[in-house]
């Protein structure tokens, strides 16, 4: 197969063909090697020290400025590191052929289309190029830069393929944030050197990927869909379903979870609240998130304590925004929907004693609160968690908008279905008794009140396009339109 036809395959039908035959390739010259010596009529093997010499003249900086660049590495630094100060050949033999660490190697970068990422972006063309060149007649100087190059671009391969299943493609330097908490960098290119010749490298390759379960999960599902035939007139609608599952890889790269045994997850393009214990989901609620202009931000916390009948204190974009403009054509609007008006102070005021006409957004000075009650716009809950945009988790006296299935609905704090039930289990994990109010309770307005977590929760708020079920993809709206910027980011754009 030649390099533009893997390249086509690749593009139009996610190189599944091409991985086949190229690992049916490498089973063939396993069985039948063909050295180049026998093409050149028993000339003597090469010794390797003529290879290490070319790797350093290659890779020298200090000798020729600008290497990496000329080369075209994209992990110049990873590729140094690996080779250290002999440069002595990792992948290539004296005998013109390559090692069974580099087999190995060539084998899962034809499957990097199973990870959301392409074999086209890691020098596949010209590595298919360079060990081609290896079975023909040359003169051994020729032969000896081919076995370099070859060597030193599917390090660098290799390692820009560890370092892009880390971190992500697109910003592969990133540090992760468990990474940043413990002081430390993941780095491929001791762990590639490990590897080799113990039959490691494949697992070593892919040792730097995020291990949560949402990831996991959404590998494994997109590695399967790659091997289920498609009809030829879908190719247009698979590609674009494929590309959505790979930006979704990405971002868990980018924000992977931490190794916690027990969590809360709400994906905001699923609406969907799952709690996880033990890489099973024992809970799932549907959830109303932001609504595009005022989106749910993503977030990492701790769910610390509930409210039970809470007070509602009214944002102040919610406040001008929309109360505001009620006021100034009817002052009674507030006692009318159980509201308190208080000065900067905290003091109450008399809304029918203040001249609504004089007030703007600009010189807005008050504060409204919402007792509670049913009506209250939190319900008979609220979750409680620190975060930077002050947002939680709350009830809704509106339940019957969980029915629709598009519910980017709220001003960016999310709204719970059966929150109470969550309540209880979040009790009940903690071996403690379980007095909730019921909604009779609720009709009496009782006095709001906190309940501590002894364990808190950790809480997670992700956007994800596309998951995986029982091994299955699913996908979901691009509900805040974020999908296009990346996929084009990752693939360019669509022909």
């Amino acid at each position: 197969m030649t390099a533009p036809a893997a390249i086509r395959l690749v593009c139009c039908c996610f190189g599944l063909a091409l991985a086949g035959q190229w690992c049916g390739s490498v089973q063939q010259q396993q069985q039948q090697p063909m050295p180049v010596a026998q093409a050149l009529a028993g000339a003597p093997a090469r010794p390797q020290p003529l290879v290490a010499d070319q790797i350093r003249q290659l890779l020298d900086t200090a000798v020729v400025p600008g290497a990496e660049a000329r080369l075209g590495l994209q992990a110049g630094p990873d590729v140094r590191a690996f080779y250290g100060a002999d440069f002595i050949p990792a992948w290539t033999l004296a005998t013109d052929s390559v090692t069974a660490d580099a087999r190995a190697a060539l084998a899962q970068l034809a499957r990097a289309l199973e990870h959301g990422l392409r074999p086209t972006d890691y020098h596949w063309p010209r590595l298919q190029a360079l060990r081609d060149s290896l079975r023909r007649p040359a003169l051994p100087a020729q032969h000896v830069r081919q076995q370099a190059l070859l060597d030193v671009y599917l390090s660098d391969a290799t390692l820009r393929f560890m370092r892009d299943l880390s971190r992500g493609r697109l910003q592969p330097y990133a540090w992760s944030g468990a990474e940043k908490a413990a002081g430390r960098a993941w780095r491929p290119a001791p762990v590639l050197r490990a590897a080799l010749g113990g039959g490691a490298v494949p697992a070593a390759m892919v040792a730097g990927q995020p291990r949560h379960r949402e990831y996991r999960q959404l590998q494994q599902a997109l590695a399967h869909w790659l091997t289920l035939p498609a009809p030829a007139d879908s190719v247009a609608g698979r590609q674009a379903q494929y590309e959505q599952a790979a930006l979704n890889l990405e971002r868990w790269r980018w924000d992977a979870l931490p190794g916690d045994s027990s969590y809360i997850l709400i994906n905001i393009p699923a609406y969907e609240l799952l709690v996880v214990v033990h890489d099973s989901v024992v809970r799932r609620h549907r959830v109303i998130v932001g609504q595009p202009r005022t989106p749910t931000s993503t977030l990492s916390s701790r769910l610390t304590h509930f409210t039970l009948a809470p007070d509602w204190h009214v944002p102040r974009s919610i406040a001008t925004k929309e109360i505001l403009p009620r006021l100034k054509v009817d002052a009674g609007y507030l006692a009318r929907n159980n509201y308190s008006l208080y000065d900067a102070g905290g003091r109450y005021l008399d809304p029918y004693r203040v001249n609504w006409t004089a007030v703007t957004a600009q010189n807005f000075r008050f504060t409204i609160r919402q007792s509670a009650g049913c009506d209250n716009a939190l319900g008979n809950i609220v979750f409680r968690f620190a975060n930077p945009y002050s947002v939680y988790l709350h009830d809704t006296p509106m339940r019957q908008f969980f029915e629709r299935p598009d519910r980017a609905m709220s001003h960016g704090c999310m709204r719970l279905q059966e929150p109470l039930a969550l309540a209880a289990y979040l009790l009940r994990r903690e071996g403690r008794p379980v007095h909730l109010p019921g909604e009779a309770e609720c009709a009496r307005q009782p006095t709001p009140r906190d309940v501590r977590l002894r364990r808190p929760m950790p809480l997670y708020v992700r956007y994800a396009t596309c998951t995986a079920e029982h091994g299955h993809l699913q996908f979901f709206p691009d509900v805040y339109r974020r999908d296009e910027p990346l996929r084009r980011a990752l693939f360019g754009p669509r022909s």
